[in-house]
């Protein structure tokens, strides 16, 4: 399809012909022998002789942290399996990296590569995080967590940031490549890692292809693309602990002082199980996020279909966002989400200064079931800006709501609620409802309160299945709504 905006094609990164077998550097696959001295080396070598790939052959190969250099593609075969290491201490020294929209220096991911060009991890094989005794730590990261945020609140340099400790215990995620150009990963199958899966941060032409994410521990997102451009991710499957896709851009002070968007992306053709979101965007979006086009997935399972999530504090824009052509069965809970009330953050923001949603347009949407079907939240000194719907076919238990949204447009619409009414607007202003219809009999299709509600625009609608077709709060003046003709 068409992309919406300007994007230069995704293209692989190419490597020398030449391969290095970590064998050949006393690597032993028995799943007991330490081999991260050997892929070290083998990494080294490669490198210095110009570049190539890192073969890991069939058996368990047990290491702690693999850190790639420039032109190495490291590829796990079919019947391998890279099984990391659980001792903590086989992640340090500490290294530079991003620990939920903060800089700062933490234990290393498991595999980890800065300042790279030409980058890969590819095949058929599995990568086991054994992430289990990482994920105690959420019941205590609270302690480091704060003490990071108020050294960026208070402008402390990124160098002295420095944590890596069982006290501050901040998890590391599992594969994270840091301002690197040229990325790929594809056919792997992974699991188990300590935090989030898969996380390009700073980094310029990404491609993920055909990989397999399967891990439900705690804040396992399967790919967090956080202040990166130009990205395709396509054909994959994600089975998570937390959002299966997201996309991310630096928390509030330091977000902003950073100022590196997430921009140009494209996510096609990838399925979902379990999550908290299909693919969400936030909460960390304060270094913006925009020219973001997703088309062509399918969700199942998840508690989310669509969401934007963001709360007062974060700043930062989110805007151009495309999204057509989306099937979901079960949904836990909102088919699709639009909201700056988001409440589940880690750190609780030191200002008030407000996000801004705005250019989201959505297409082309069937959802089996959803307990919500569409949830529109905008703050009221700040309101979520030219949104349109189109398309929309949802059976949910509850309906549409738009709350404190400017400029929306809904058009074809059909929700089948079990509780009424079928849509709900409250403080919305210009809101275009057109060709929607009520599909089942109910009391009431369109509610409206608000005082600041003003100029709901009707067109072509069916309400002939509906008892009322709208009721007025209080507030809400009778001129508040124009009938238009049907076009």
């Amino acid at each position: 399809m068409k992309v919406p905006f300007k994007m230069p094609k995704t293209m692989r990164p190419s490597f020398p012909g030449r391969t290095v077998d970590i064998r050949d550097y006393k690597a032993v696959g028995d799943g007991v022998t330490a081999n991260t001295r050997a892929f070290a080396d083998a990494v080294a070598a490669c490198a210095k002789a110009g570049g190539g790939r890192v073969l890991v052959p069939p058996g368990i190969w047990l290491t702690g942290a693999i850190h790639l250099k420039s032109n190495i593609d490291l590829h796990i075969r079919e019947g391998a399996e890279l099984r990391f290491s659980d001792k903590f201490s086989d992640y340090l020294p500490v290294v530079f990296t991003r620990w939920e929209g903060l800089e700062c220096y933490n234990y290393s991911p498991l595999i980890y590569a800065k300042d790279c060009t030409n980058i890969a991890i590819t095949g058929t094989g599995r990568l086991n995080g054994q992430g289990q005794l990482w994920w105690k730590w959420k019941a205590i990261q609270k302690h480091g967590a704060v003490r990071l945020y108020n050294m960026a609140c208070k402008g402390v340099a990124v160098t002295k940031r420095v944590l890596g400790t069982e006290k501050d215990a901040l998890r590391p995620s599992f594969i994270e490549a840091v301002n690197c150009r040229n990325v790929l990963i594809e056919g792997i199958t992974i699991g188990s890692g300590p935090m989030w899966t898969i996380h390009p941060v700073y980094c310029d032409n990404v491609l993920i292809r055909r990989v397999k994410v399967n891990t439900r521990g705690v804040n396992n997102d399967g790919l967090v693309i956080d202040s990166t451009r130009n990205v395709l991710v396509e054909h994959c499957y994600f089975d998570t602990g937390d959002d299966c896709i997201v996309l991310k851009s630096g928390l509030n002070e330091d977000g902003w002082r950073v100022g590196r968007p997430t921009e140009k992306v494209i996510i096609r053709y990838c399925t979902t199980k379990e999550g908290h979101g299909g693919v969400t965007v936030g909460s960390e979006m304060s270094g913006d996020i925009r020219d973001i086009l997703v088309h062509d997935c399918e969700f199942n399972g998840t508690s989310n279909g669509i969401r934007v999530k963001s709360m007062r504090g974060r700043g930062g824009v989110v805007e151009n966002l495309y999204v057509q052509d989306i099937k979901m069965g079960r949904i836990r809970r909102a088919a699709l989400t639009l909201s700056t009330f988001y409440g589940q953050s880690t750190l609780k923001p030191s200002t008030k200064t407000p996000p801004v949603l705005r250019n989201i347009h959505i297409k082309n949407i069937s959802c089996k079931y959803a307990s919500r079907a569409v949830k529109v939240i905008g703050l009221p000194e700040k309101p979520i800006e030219n949104v349109t719907l189109e398309n929309v076919s949802i059976v949910s238990r509850w309906g549409l709501e738009c709350i404190n949204a400017k400029d929306t447009k809904l058009i074809g619409i059909k929700i089948s609620p079990i509780k009424e009414p079928v849509m709900f607007v409250r403080n919305g202003q210009n809101v275009t409802i057109q060709k929607a219809a009520c599909l089942e009999r109910v009391d009431a299709f369109l509610r409206i309160e608000g005082r600041r509600t003003k100029n709901i625009r009707l067109s072509g609608n069916n309400f002939s299945k509906a008892k009322r077709d709208i009721v007025l709060g209080k507030s809400v003046q009778p001129d508040t709504i124009k009938k238009c003709s049907r076009k």
